[in-house]
């Protein structure tokens, strides 16, 4: 059965670029970011792993660890490493699992038939520290991840897991947010001193709690 939202991510223990490594043990504290690739050496996951390693005091800034994952080996990886610093201008400094069994694939749900019956599509997963999935993205093959819209998932995902919030549609760090429906308007004020406003009985709107 796929992962659902909500599941506890599968802990696995796999050989990697930088070594032999469990994912819960590794991501400890953390969030978590692991994704998959089709294959070492494919044009398209070469730009991704460059912009996230560019992206790496951002992931440190949200208290976040990233994997990737490819059904190539070891070697394969080290290789492909030397391929992506090169070509995208940085340094490759965080793990490439190795999953030439395609077991973690499979436990994952990252080979689609219906697109390959051998090669992982583009899965991404976010896992909170209690390890448990917060958000499962599906890209096809062809088409290269957005990572600011990551960067904008974890920081949605870490502020409202803190405070009765949501927030809307095209949010980023520093805009309004939705109360939650739970909260009634009367206790608004009380919870958030910064003020609100009221859209709608079922819509309002106050500035971000935690700036």
């Amino acid at each position: 059965m796929a992962l659902r939202l909500g599941d506890t991510a599968p802990d696995f223990t796999a050989e990697t670029s930088i070594g032999k490594l469990s994912l819960h043990e590794f991501l400890g504290n953390s969030w978590g970011v692991l994704f998959s690739h089709p294959a070492d050496f494919t044009p398209v996951c070469t730009t991704e792993l460059g912009t996230t390693a560019k992206l790496t005091n951002e992931f440190i800034a949200r208290n976040t660890k990233v994997l990737a994952l490819s059904v190539d080996g070891v070697a394969s990886h080290h290789e492909w490493i030397k391929d992506i610093n090169e070509t995208q201008n940085t340094q490759v400094n965080f793990p490439i699992v190795a999953d030439e069994d395609r077991k973690i694939a499979e436990l994952y749900d990252m080979i689609h038939p219906n697109a390959s019956a051998t090669l992982t599509v583009r899965s991404l997963f976010i896992i909170a520290p209690d390890k448990t999935v917060k958000l499962i993205i599906t890209y096809p093959a062809s088409t290269g991840r957005n990572f600011q819209e990551i960067l904008r998932v974890l920081d949605s995902l870490q502020l409202t897991a803190n405070y009765s919030v949501a927030t809307p549609a095209d949010w980023k760090q520093g805009e309004d947010v939705v109360v939650v429906p739970a909260i009634k308007t009367e206790d608004i004020p009380a919870k958030f001193p910064k003020g609100f406003t009221e859209v709608k009985p079922y819509l309002r709107l106050t500035p971000q709690p935690n700036l």
